[in-house]
């Protein structure tokens, strides 16, 4: 009996377990594989209630924002909540010096006042269907990556064609578990999205850069849209004839508020995760690759910084810039923190062991692995030096990128394809050169181009920058200067006039002589040629060995709850509203107040400034409805749900199926819940439901946006789902 009992331990502790809080599941798998873990955390909704085809459920409140973000309905008008950095261009579009939206708000006194927006689209989920075994019938084994690939793409033509849809609908088709699963997606689009309501940026980027991926957090990231139908609810293209979206369900908005421990739910569609990596990518992600890409952005953060010190109009200029660049900078230093804090790689390492002791087959695999992540360090490395420098720190590179596209679409497509390009990349080009400094980017040029000369492996270095492999005492910047003085791409209004003076060839003869240009193209000729085909071809090898990784661990432990990576699919995450601890001898709290934002308050800052309204407010303690039990009235909070990028603007929903809140972001010790979830550090912050209905109603007065509203308060009278419309 004692031997039976060891070997059956020794099984257990093989078997990979989740933390209550991990995974990204599929909600029409959720009656099988959580809604009885769900319940046990205080969860008092079926998984009918959460995903149905037959009926009105929380899926039909949950939408794919512009195929970025996510949004929920939140009235039977089709009215939309979802994040004010989701909504920020359109925001920004309708905003002007003499009506700056960003600034001072937007509240549309009534549906008349309701704002288009060209392009914008929500997407609703009718239904998904597993069609793995279709999609893998015919495949073998013993097949080629392309035998099997095209066998594929056989039965994806076949079973996308033999669904039956609406003009409108469209089916979609994507790999679960490295191609191992596929599923169906049968969606509807509605492109007649107007804007409805925005606090100013003051509440809605509150703390800005500062505070991003931070705790505690005190920003009221939301924006209100609404979606707008054919007198038929079908979708149709804009119209003023058009009528406000009916949806089979809207999520009702809980004035109770959060406890800690109490259950939270969150509906999205995250972008992208890697749980599933061998050891080998962690260890080279963690040695070699974050601390590169940390270094770039580091020395490129602390250029502009210095200007940005010194000069006032420089600072208004690369506010928006210096935040952009450093957001992944901040998140890759987090992500390794994470990593190392919770031993990820020592994790990693212990799984494949136990891996290879439950199934022989996966022996192999690893070893290959160990291989392949060897072999294609040096251009992983090349190709994260080169993007980053070219593709996004050096805006003249950037730059002449973009226009070799042009160039290249016009030699492709003729004019009609360089028109349409053109259509596209003139805007974007105009807003990047309004806050553009030449000399600012020369010095970025400057440091990074250095960088990439001593830490890239010689054959992947141009022509150009060979000559400066020998001791040239200031070799990068005389070439810098050179390169900067005489080129058209450090003037915006004359790339302007060079791209609309009607004669392509003319552009193409000017560029092909501008030293700036020809360096850039040469540089990524030189790279495309050497070190991009034979990242392709080891990563190629890479991803096809994952597939068969992620059979060997599903083969291993049958038993076992996997949930697939995020793919910008719809998932439900769900945990409980709880603190953590960042570091020894500190505890955070997972709740913040009003009292908060006005500690941080600084008159005049872009980060920190607050509205005179919302100080009168505090100073009176006008809350209305939307107080705390201790009178206070809530800003954030924080979760143990497993998001990621994608999860923004996603509803917090509660055990009974009402907002509760709205996710906006990830704390800084927790970014790498991308690659290792561990419970005791990753957590999402969300938006308090009731400091968004407090802002709309008491800050901005628009008290009719919270008629159409569903209002409840499940605690008091333990109200479950509101009976959805058939």
């Amino acid at each position: 009996m004692k031997r039976i009992v060891t070997i059956f331990l020794s099984v257990i502790f093989m078997i990979p377990t989740a933390f209550a809080g991990e995974g990204m599941w599929l909600p029409l798998l959720l009656k099988s594989l959580n809604e009885a873990e769900m319940q046990s955390m205080g969860m008092k909704l079926t998984a009918e209630d959460i995903y149905s085809v037959n009926q009105g459920s929380l899926k039909d409140a949950i939408v794919h924002f512009g195929g970025f973000c996510t949004g929920e309905l939140i009235s039977s008008n089709g009215l939309l909540l979802t994040n004010h950095h989701c909504g920020y261009s359109e925001i920004q579009s309708h905003s002007s010096l003499e009506n700056n939206l960003l600034k001072d708000g937007f509240w549309a006194q009534d549906q008349s006042e309701e704002l288009a927006n060209p392009g914008l689209f929500v997407r609703l989920i009718d239904r998904i269907d597993d069609v793995s075994a279709k999609i893998l019938d015919g495949v073998t084994p013993e097949m080629s990556d392309s035998e099997r690939q095209s066998v594929i793409d056989k039965n994806l033509s076949a079973v996308k064609s033999s669904y039956t849809i609406e003009e409108f609908q469209d089916v979609m088709i994507r790999p679960f578990f490295h191609g191992n699963q596929y599923f169906a997606f049968v969606t509807t689009v509605y492109n007649d999205v107007r804007l409805v309501g925005a606090p100013p940026e003051s509440i809605g980027k509150f703390g800005a850069d500062t505070d991003n991926w931070e705790w505690p957090r005190h920003t009221g990231d939301f924006s209100l849209f609404r979606v707008y139908a054919g007198p038929d609810n079908k979708p149709a293209e804009y119209s003023e004839d058009n009528v406000p979206y009916q949806p089979k369900h809207h999520l009702p908005i809980s004035l109770d508020g959060v406890s800690e421990g109490d259950f939270t739910m969150v509906f999205g569609f995250p972008g992208r995760t890697n749980q599933y990596l061998p050891s080998f990518a962690v260890e080279q992600l963690l040695n070699t690759l974050n601390p590169a890409k940390i270094s770039i952005r580091e020395n490129a953060l602390g250029i502009v910084d210095e200007y940005m010190r010194n000069d006032e109009s420089i600072r208004l200029k690369y506010a928006s810039k210096f935040a952009s660049i450093a957001n992944y900078w901040k998140k890759w230093i987090g992500e390794s923190s994470g990593l190392t804090r919770t031993n990820a790689l020592d994790k990693k390492r212990d799984f494949e062991a136990k891996l290879v002791a439950q199934n022989r087959s996966a022996s192999p695999i690893l070893k290959q692995f160990e291989q392949l992540y060897d072999e294609i360090e040096p251009y992983a490395l090349t190709q994260d030096y080169y993007r980053e420098i070219s593709g996004r720190n050096v805006e003249a590179l950037r730059i002449a990128g973009l226009l070799k596209r042009l160039v290249d679409r016009y030699d492709s497509n003729g004019q009609e394809g360089y028109d349409l390009f053109k259509g596209r990349l003139e805007p974007f080009l105009m807003d990047l050169y309004k806050n553009y400094e030449s000399k600012v980017d020369k010095d970025v040029f400057v440091a990074l181009v250095d960088m990439y000369r001593t830490q890239v492996d010689a054959k992947y270095i141009p022509e150009a920058l060979q000559i400066g492999m020998k001791p040239i005492p200031n070799f990068t910047q005389n070439l810098a200067d050179k390169l900067y003085g005489s080129s058209v791409l450090t003037d915006g209004d004359a790339v302007m006039r060079l791209m609309n003076n009607g004669n392509v060839e003319k552009m193409k003869e000017t560029l092909a002589n501008d030293g700036l240009y020809s360096f850039a193209t040469d540089w990524a000729d030189h790279y495309n040629s050497t070190c991009a085909p034979e990242y392709t071809r080891v990563k190629t090898q890479i991803d096809s060995l994952q597939r068969l990784y992620m059979k060997a661990q599903m083969d291993a432990f049958p038993d076992h709850k996997f949930y697939p990576d995020a793919n910008s699919t719809m998932r439900v995450t769900y945990g409980q509203v709880n603190g953590y601890q960042p570091k020894d001898g500190v505890q955070y709290v997972p709740v913040t107040y009003l009292d908060g934002v006005m500690e941080k308050y600084k008159p005049g800052d872009y980060e920190f400034d607050v509205p005179k309204r919302l100080i009168e407010l505090y100073e009176e303690g006008d809350y209305g409805d939307y107080a705390d039990t201790n009178g206070k009235l809530p800003i954030c909070f924080l979760g143990s749900n497993h998001t990621t990028g994608g999860n923004s603007g996603s509803p917090a929903i509660d055990a009974h199926g009402n907002l509760i809140g709205l996710n906006f972001d990830r704390v800084w010790e927790g970014t790498m819940s991308d690659i290792n979830y561990d419970v005791s550090i990753c957590r999402n912050i969300m938006v308090d439901a009731r400091y968004i209905l407090f802002v709309v109603d008491k800050y901005a007065g628009a008290s009719h946006l919270i008629d159409e509203m569903t209002l409840v308060h499940p605690k008091q009278t333990n109200e479950k789902l509101i009976k959805p419309r058939k």
